[in-house]
């Protein structure tokens, strides 16, 4: 277990929050249940912990850094990690491992895409559990890629946790760093051709309660 960041920076509406997200189930639920889908209908955003709070919105982005706060304050390293996919939108996840074995925490508007127990030996198995879930309007299974952790205290010295605004810096660096391939580049083009399209059953029901089924319309570019 890594040092437990102060609470003393929280004001005292963060710090009630926090105080009721003792373990990763009541993080995920809150995720879930407390923070409408970000869909950034008037510009593009990346909230800090803080401001998710304040606005009660979160898209996936958001969600992990605020998913990374809680489990900093449990005693776990605030760790994320950026899924990347071709044709679609990237992922992101808050990481916490649990003797030995990973597990994840996400907000996410697709409901397969959301935590995993911490039961994988591996980053790679954590990852390739997100594979058959993954996939983009047309029904294309999307994921390609995955970042390294990367250990958000590197960030502590601009106050992310905090910060009044957005905070950029942390997706920039998502996208400058290297990502490991899920299949090797000489062979990826072969079975993208192989792999099936969702199921129509298995597609509904990653789209169960989804903002885009809740509404008149669907938005052109659906994020994850």
């Amino acid at each position: 277990m890594a040092h437990v960041k102060s609470i003393d920076c929280f004001d005292q509406r963060e710090r009630r929050v926090f105080a009721r997200l003792t373990d990763p189930t009541r993080i995920q639920r809150f995720l879930d249940d407390n923070l409408r889908y970000n869909l950034e209908s008037s510009r593009d955003t990346c909230y800090s912990p803080r401001l998710v709070i304040q606005k009660g919105v979160a898209h996936c982005m958001e969600g992990a850094l605020l998913a990374a706060v809680a489990l900093r304050l449990l005693g776990h390293p605030p760790l994320i990690l950026d899924l990347e996919a071709v044709r679609d939108s990237d992922h992101v996840l808050a990481i916490y491992r649990v003797k030995g074995l990973w597990g994840s925490l996400a907000k996410s508007d697709y409901s397969g895409l959301r935590s995993r127990e911490p039961v994988y030996r591996t980053l790679r198995e954590l990852v390739m559990s997100y594979f058959e879930h993954y996939y983009n309007p047309a029904g294309e299974k999307t994921l390609r890629a995955y970042s390294r952790p990367v250990n958000l205290a590197r960030f502590d010295s601009m106050g992310w946790m905090t910060a009044e605004r957005d905070v950029w810096e942390i997706p920039n660096h998502l996208c400058d760093i290297p990502h490991m391939r899920l299949l090797p580049l000489r062979t990826e083009r072969a079975v993208s051709r192989t792999v099936a399209h969702m199921d129509r059953r298995l597609f509904e029901a990653g789209r169960w309660g989804s903002i885009s089924s809740l509404t008149a319309h669907a938005t052109h570019r659906v994020a994850h």
